[in-house]
Formats: C-alpha cells, sequence, structure tokens
C-alpha cells in the first residue's frame, strides 16, 4: 500500500474549515459574537505561529459541539457544507485525489480538525481514510474533551503509526501534501513531501531541502 497523505484545511480545501465553522456559527447567532468571534481569530494566529495549545482550543470549539444534539448539527454542517465548503473544494485539489487513485495510491486525509468537522468534507473528496482530532463523546453528546491523542503536530506521527499498525502498512515511498510548517514532524517521516501553498516557515524550508512547492488554488 502506498500513501498519498493530504493535511485538508489550505491544502486540500482553499480555507481553514475549523475557523470557518467558528464563523459560520457566529453568522448564525448560535454562539456569543463578540467574545467567540475573537476567540476564535486569536486561535487561528496561534496556529499560523506554531503556538496553539491543541487542550485549549478544543475547549474552546468544542463547546458549541457539546451544547447541542447530534440531529441539530448534523442539520447545521449540512448547510455549512453547501453555503462554505462547496465552493471552496477546488478542481486541482479533486484531480490531484484522482491522480494517485490511478496510481493505486491509497488516499488519507491527516488533520488537526475534528472529525465532526472534517469527515463529511472529506467523503466529500471521495477519500475513505481520516486521522482526525476526536471529540470525547459520552452517552451521544459531545464533550469539550479530546479522545485518544490529538491528532496535531507530533500528534499526527503517532495518529498515523498506530494506523499503520493496525493496517498492516508502512510509510514506504509514501506522499504527504500540506501547506502549515505545523506539520514538520510528519515531513520527516515520509519519502515524498509536497509544500502546498506554503505558508511561509514552511515555504523556507521547502526550498532549503528541495521539497516540491505546488499550487491548489484554482
Amino acid at each position: 500500500m502506498t500513501l498519498a497523505l493530504f493535511d485538508l484545511d489550505n491544502t486540500l480545501l482553499s480555507c481553514d474549515s475549523d475557523y470557518e465553522w467558528g464563523c459560520f456559527l457566529v453568522r448564525k447567532n448560535l454562539v456569543d459574537k463578540a467574545e467567540f468571534e475573537s476567540v476564535n481569530l486569536a486561535f487561528y494566529e496561534q496556529y499560523k505561529q506554531g503556538t496553539l495549545d491543541i487542550y485549549e482550543f478544543a475547549t474552546f470549539c468544542f463547546k458549541p459541539l457539546a451544547e447541542r444534539s447530534m440531529e441539530e448539527l448534523d442539520i447545521l454542517h449540512h448547510e455549512f457544507m453547501e453555503t462554505v465548503i462547496r465552493p471552496k473544494m477546488g478542481d486541482k485539489a479533486r484531480e490531484l485525489i484522482r491522480y494517485h487513485k490511478d496510481q493505486g495510491h491509497t488516499p488519507l486525509v491527516i488533520t488537526a480538525t475534528n472529525s465532526f468537522v472534517t469527515r463529511p468534507i472529506v467523503k466529500a473528496f471521495e477519500i475513505d481514510n481520516l486521522l482526525a482530532t476526536e471529540p470525547k463523546i459520552i452517552d451521544g453528546h459531545y464533550t469539550v474533551e479530546i479522545e485518544g491523542i490529538p491528532c496535531f503536530q507530533e500528534g499526527k506521527v503517532a495518529r498515523l503509526k498506530q494506523w499503520l499498525r493496525q493496517n498492516n502498512t508502512s510509510l514506504d515511498d509514501s506522499y504527504f501534501y500540506s501547506d502549515s510548517f505545523n506539520d514538520l514532524p510528519l515531513m520527516e517521516e515520509v519519502d515524498h513531501v509536497i509544500a502546498v501553498d506554503p505558508d511561509e516557515k514552511l515555504a523556507g524550508i521547502a526550498k532549503q531541502r528541495g521539497w516540491k512547492i505546488i499550487s491548489l488554488l484554482d
């Protein structure tokens, strides 16, 4: 099995789905606009700077999930997909996924964003395999806690190695596409690194190391 690993936000998607979900909740008046909007932006800036505390962020971003039923969340996510996400799913990203499938490779999305937000997006990209940060579920409701290892920075490596053991496969000849220097720990593990519309830090590192740089923006 040759794996084609993809980060999701600002890689396959031309937006950050976690941040956009928060903005969507603000527009729907489902959270306090003044407080949520500023905190959401502050966490997003921390992520871009590489200083994000993933557990602190989870407590914040899982709260709107914990306050609602699964049925209500499904309805909201359907609207979120149609109005926000699908316009950000570009043709170049779809073509890249098809290319790897045609080569017999196995696509897998590995993202720090939680599985509630990302699973329907990954399904819409026609990818079966997803590793994401998992919100803990108790009695059929989300909580503000993370289940297991968060899929972030070094946690992506740990989660992927668990998946490799479970699926009796390896990273031989593997590919990884990402925009973020936060993913450097996983980039060190694969054979083929491709920086996709990279942030400034990753762009510099990619040039130093001779990694391929591409754009998936349409």
